[in-house]
């Protein structure tokens, strides 16, 4: 089966359009044949029809077919944009540059292998007995860069969170393995001075290596905590870094735009009207001050 080079779920999205495409070329197709039809229904009525007659014919039908064509065209093209217009507007809610490659719209090599694909598609009775799929698309979020760094962090500070609860249990068999330790080391003390032998040896020797690969195990597990919380902690700090650097850019965005529109012609329009109204309040109140001894 021909493919596009795609994911599945981008193949899919792709095969809905075109599901979309081939209905609307079939209807313009039966436009087009309506056209014809009632072209003889209405006019071809006579058995004999001169120059003049067919000339006159042929040209209506000519008007029609170009009027119905020209304006399925139109209408393909403005879904198009319409379609375009969806994918870009996700691309940059997430800061990303879509760029189209206009040539390759007419590379005739690409255009067969579109066209191989969508007849291996749709020539499938599994595949062409299969409903349009109309989803919805996913909510825009406004938060951008700053939200995925939100996530990141409240998803650091919660893996944060587990590992401390697992430290603390780790820390918890610690304090039994050690009380385990002292226990042996006493049992070790009391063999030696009550028995002796080449048994006891023995039984004092396990005892030993059996403290001994608790202990290893404990350093070697406290050694891997202390790693992974400095990667985490050091994660967390980069991704707040980050936050108050976006943070800082939508200040100085916010500031910029701020100044630009003081700078507009609205804005000292306005001030000045406010500076002429507080001048005439101002002279309002010096004459009412003037007046208010005589009343």
């Amino acid at each position: 089966m021909a493919e596009l080079g795609l994911n599945d779920h981008h193949q899919n999205e792709v095969i809905n359009y075109m599901r979309f495409a081939r209905s609307k070329r079939a209807l313009m197709l039966k436009t087009v044949d309506s056209c014809f039809q009632d072209l003889k229904d209405s006019r071809l009525v006579e058995e004999t029809f001169t120059v003049d007659e067919v000339s006159d014919i042929l040209q209506g039908l000519e008007l029609l077919v170009h009027s119905e064509v020209e304006s399925e065209l139109i209408n393909t093209a403005h879904t198009n944009v319409l379609l375009l217009q969806q994918l870009f507007s996700q691309a940059e809610k997430w800061y990303l540059k879509l760029q189209m490659d206009i040539s390759e719209l007419e590379n005739r090599e690409l255009l067969d292998q579109v066209a191989e694909f969508e007849r291996s598609e749709f020539t499938s009775n599994k595949k062409a007995n299969t409903e349009l799929i109309k989803p919805k698309l996913a909510p825009l979020n406004e938060g951008g860069s700053s939200e995925l760094l939100n996530k990141e962090i409240a998803r650091l500070s919660e893996e944060n969170e587990k590992l401390k609860a697992r430290l603390k249990t780790i820390e918890t068999q610690a304090t039994s393995a050690l009380d385990e330790k002292s226990k042996i080391e006493q049992a070790l003390k009391d063999l030696q001075k009550t028995q002796g032998g080449q048994k006891e040896t023995k039984d004092i020797n396990s005892l030993e290596k059996t403290v001994e690969s608790l202990k290893s195990d404990f350093e070697k597990t406290l050694n891997d905590r202390s790693a992974n919380q400095k990667y985490l902690e050091d994660n967390l700090i980069s991704a707040k870094h980050e936050l108050l650097r976006v943070q800082e850019q939508l200040s100085l965005t916010e500031k910029e735009l701020e100044k630009k529109f003081q700078q507009t012609g609205a804005y000292r329009n306005m001030k000045d009207i406010l500076t002429k109204k507080n001048d005439q309040i101002k002279d309002l109140r010096k004459r009412l001050l003037k007046h208010e001894p005589e009343d």
